[in-house]
């Protein structure tokens, strides 16, 4: 598989094993977008297999695997398949011997796969299964072998199963009895799955009401009606009869059409059936659609004990789940997912359903708020999982179903949640009085009295799951909502903010960091700085402490929040500037000494270079407070290689550079000689920002550069950039640098060798990219140096290779140049060498009417709609070009010129007002 070889797929299965969230998430993400990549998985039953490698990594493997075949094996009508048809059968030739001598813990996770192939494939596609498993080749021994087991236990096995589940019903609460029997109940359901394999035995057509029946009340009692606590996030016995009851009828329902009619009561728990057109009948009953809603959705999208624990003890991987999509495996997910199944083709009456639940749920609720949460918990998260049709990462919901009307839904149930309750104060109030205050004594005076006469009240700490589901909606329905609702949630957000739940107070950031930026809130304008300053100090100060509080001191969602509202504030942030640069400063300074969150890390820079883009544009001598507490923490990252951190310093420093208006301070110069240490440039992602860097240093200080030679430093990093076919065009951003600022005899004494070195790779490897860099380079040099200056040097290096550069290169190729900037360079250059290089014309008259026609172009107007004023330069320059010799450049031009450029050109004229003599 390009770019994944066995020794790299086995570091990033480690990395799922990380307890750094950071490096877990990224693992784990890199493992899903190789899934539909060929041989990936082959490569995983390759570890697997490994004798060599460590068991945990060739168990992390096998279950990788596992998922990926869970996930893409199906094929589904009408989509391309996930996985290639040449791994499809080495899995199947493979899988079955491996999981035979591969010990125990493996052998479950490859036995799973098994299962998923087997069921999809068997047996028209995998016609080789050996005969060891219950998915075995038809054949005449086969059927013998069937015929044998089922005439001597067919009758007794189902004369068991009826016996058990009446013992079940005697044994009343006994609950060590009743786990015996449930599991036996589990062990009897899949049994029959294998009995009814292959194909549907006499035995239980003829009894499948017997069978059936019980598998009903299966499906619709529940844990709590045997006061049977499932205690863990671990399938209970009951929920794992219920999932082989769902294979049991999907079995039916893929392989027995006819006869799948007596089970059309059970269908509905089965998503996979549900997303087929052709079993969509088997749902339009209503009682169908209601058991399904009732009996398997509402008891798994309940707020368990196990959720509330990850909730509180693990908050990370409570959002990784619940806002970041990595919640496939989760029971939540799975009823979220039956559901959208459901509604595929029966959208109208599943919303009709759940309609009546939601609203069961929030009365609930409301009659006893603190005991019946969860009801709630349950009735936003069916809103906020099935109202959402269509959703993207950058808008959220822009599509949604009728189940509720979303902006009554959200003044009826979700505002109240984040709003002030019992007419006390929330903690944004108490802390706006306190800024009022103009002493420590006032302050004291003022939390004593709050304090004994109970009026500061913290709600924001009340149902932390709920005020979490409250501002997920919001998020999940930001451009659904009124613009009006959700400038009025401002405020709210920065209350939450301050809520001790990590859970609660990073779903506040990364609400305020969607909001900030929604193009048309409401089909309305975006949120402006206006609306957002009367609270602009409380939400800065509220922000920047939660990166002190355990837990959240490298929380990317509040940094990020911290990015957005610099983004959006500009210069109303002047007054804060000052708290602002140092907290910056100084979090980078912690962060810099272990840096552990990447995405953090990120918006961290990204929020520092947004700040001195912003905050400079509006006073331009705040970039020397930047620099002085800045300083620093760069120095220290640089000299001890912090190798994280290194392109975004050069990032910074660039900009810095770039807005400084002054004289370069000693700090700069004195750091530049460091930056062309070949160490620096070895490493790829240092390139980018430091040749930045390195224009920035050549516009500002261009004089001290010559002046100290270090330009020999610069053309030393030229020459390895573009020897690089990667990063050739980095090579020539820094000559143009230097064509652009150095004087001009500063750059002539080098300029031979410069194009000695760049004709030597033309010729040795010549690429597009690289063909349209020089052309913009030498047409630069052209238009900066003159044009006779460039044919001197190029024609003293061989004589006629300028002309021969000109007929092959530039006249070929530079209607292939892109970019309005590149292009008007190129049109300046070409129209110097045509008006303003006598000896182009003396040497190369051959050429000056094709470059001209190049210039012009045949079939379309090059400069149109990029660069308005080449026209006119053009027309100007060939005027002035004829005058000096009236009538031979309008002849020369009259005669060869293609008729639609010399209709271009004839516009140009026009244009500028003149004539060619």
């Amino acid at each position: 598989m390009s770019g994944l070889d066995a020794n790299a797929l086995a570091v990033i299965l480690q990395n799922t094993l990380s307890s750094e969230t950071t490096v877990r998430k990224q693992a784990e993400n890199l493992l899903q977008a190789n899934e539909g990549k060929e041989g990936y998985n082959v490569l995983l039953l390759g570890i697997v297999d490994s004798s060599s490698s460590e068991a945990i990594i060739r168990v992390a493997a096998a279950i990788a695997f596992k998922n990926s075949v869970k996930r893409n094996w199906r094929i589904v009508e009408g989509e391309p398949s996930r996985i290639n048809e040449r791994d499809r059968e080495t899995i199947k030739r493979e899988i079955v011997d491996l999981m035979l001598r591969s010990p125990e813990k493996l052998q479950k996770q490859l036995s799973d796969g098994v299962s998923v192939i087997g069921r999809e494939d068997f047996p028209d596609k995998w016609t080789n299964l050996l005969p060891v498993y219950r998915h075995e080749f038809k054949s005449q021994e086969l059927w013998t072998e069937i015929k044998f087991v089922l005439e001597r236990f067919a009758q007794p096995f189902t004369n068991l199963f009826e016996a058990i589940m009446e013992e079940a019903n005697r044994c009343g609460h006994d609950i060590v009895k009743l786990k015996d029997i449930l599991s036996s109940i589990l062990l009897i359901c899949k049994v029959f799955y294998s009995l009814n394999f292959q194909d549907l035995p006499e035995h239980f057509e003829e009894n499948m009401h017997k069978w059936m029946k019980n598998f009903l009340i299966l499906l619709t009692i529940s844990s709590k009606d045997l006061k049977l606590e499932e205690e863990d996030e671990e399938a209970g016995p009951l929920d794992l009869i219920k999932s082989q009851i769902c294979d049991n009828v999907a079995l039916y329902a893929q392989k027995y059409d006819e006869e799948f009619e007596v089970v059309s009561n059970a269908i509905g728990f089965l998503a996979s059936a549900a997303e087929r057109n052709n079993y969509k009948y088997l749902f339009e009953k209503q009682e169908t659609l209601k058991t399904i809603c009732e009996n398997v959705v509402v008891p798994n999208i309940e707020f368990r004990e196990e959720d509330e624990e990850v909730f509180e003890d693990n908050p990370e991987e409570y959002i990784r789940r619940d806002i970041e999509g990595s919640d496939v495996d989760t029971r939540r997910r799975a009823a979220s997912d039956l559901v959208r199944a459901l509604c595929k083709f029966h959208e109208p009456r599943v919303i009709e359903i759940f309609s009546h639940h939601v609203a069961a749920m929030l009365e609930q609720y409301h009659i006893d708020s603190k005991k019946n949460w969860r009801a709630k918990d349950a009735a936003v998260f069916l809103v906020t999982s099935l109202a959402s049709k269509k959703q993207t990462a950058k808008h959220g919901t822009t599509q949604a179903s009728e189940l509720v009307n979303l902006q009554s839904f959200f003044t009826g149930n979700i505002l109240p949640e984040l709003q002030i309750k019992d007419g006390k104060y929330s903690n944004l109030i108490a802390i706006r009085q306190v800024n009022k205050l103009k002493s420590n004594i006032q302050i004291i005076r003022l939390l004593i009295i709050s304090f004994k006469c109970g009026f500061v009240y913290f709600p924001v700490n009340d149902h932390p799951v709920l005020k979490a589901d409250a501002i997920k909606y919001i998020i999940i329905f930001r451009n659904m909502l009124s613009r009006d609702m959700l400038v009025g949630c401002l405020p709210l957000l920065v209350d939450h903010l301050v809520a001790k739940s990590h859970v609660v107070h990073s779903y506040a950031a990364n609400c305020l960091d969607k909001l900030f930026t929604l193009k048309s809130p409401g089909g309305g304008a975006p949120i402006n700085k206006a609306e957002v300053e009367p609270f602009l100090q409380t939400m800065l100060s509220n922000l920047f402490n939660l990166l002190e509080v355990p837990g959240s001191q490298e929380n990317e969602y509040v940094m990020k929040a911290i990015m957005r509202s610099i983004s959006l504030l500009k210069g109303a942030l002047l007054p804060y500037v000052g708290v602002l640069i140092s907290n910056l400063a100084s979090k980078l300074g912690t962060v810099s000494k272990n840096p552990s969150k990447p995405q953090f890390n990120h918006y961290l820079f990204e929020a520092i270079c947004c700040a001195i883009r912003t905050l400079c544009k509006e006073n331009a001598a705040l970039v020397t407070e930047f620099e002085t507490t800045l300083f620093p923490v760069i120095q220290w990252i640089l000299s001890n290689d912090v190798t994280e951190f290194l392109p975004y310093v050069f990032q910074v420093l660039s900009l810095l550079l770039e807005i400084r208006q002054e004289e370069i301070p000693p700090p700069y110069m004195e750091l530049f000689p460091l930056l062309l240490m070949p160490v620096l440039w070895e490493r790829n992602g240092n390139i980018p920002p430091l040749v930045r860097l390195l224009q920035a240093y050549i516009e500002k200080a261009s004089k001290v550069i010559i002046g100290t030679k270090e330009e020999m430093g610069l053309l030393g990093v030229f020459q390895k950039l573009i020897a690089s076919k990667s990063n050739d065009h980095e090579g020539f951003y820094l000559l143009g640098s230097m064509v652009e600022h150095f004087e001009p005899s500063a750059f002539s004494v080098h300029a031979k060798s410069i194009f000695i070195i760049l004709f030597q790779r033309l010729q040795g490897s010549k690429t597009t990219k690289f063909v349209k860099g020089l052309l913009v380079f030498f047409c630069l040099y052209s238009a900066k140096n003159g044009a006779s200056v460039l044919m001197e040097t190029v024609d003293s290096i061989q004589q006629g290779l300028f002309g021969n550069f000109v007929d092959k290169i530039l006249i070929a190729d530079v209607q292939k140049v892109s970019g309005t900037t590149e292009r008007r360079i190129c049109a300046v250059g070409m129209i110097k060498l045509l008006t303003d290089c006598p000896a182009f014309i003396k040497s190369y008259d051959n050429l000056w009417l094709p470059l001209l026609q190049a210039l012009i172009g045949k079939e379309r107007d090059p400069f149109s709609g990029t660069i308005p004023d080449a026209k006119i330069y053009l027309a100007q320059s060939l005027q002035k070009l004829s005058s000096g010799d009236p009538g031979k450049i309008v002849d020369k031009i009259k005669s060869g010129l293609h008729a639609d450029a010399l209709g271009f050109l004839q516009k140009y004229l026009e244009a500028a007002g003149v004539t060619l003599s």
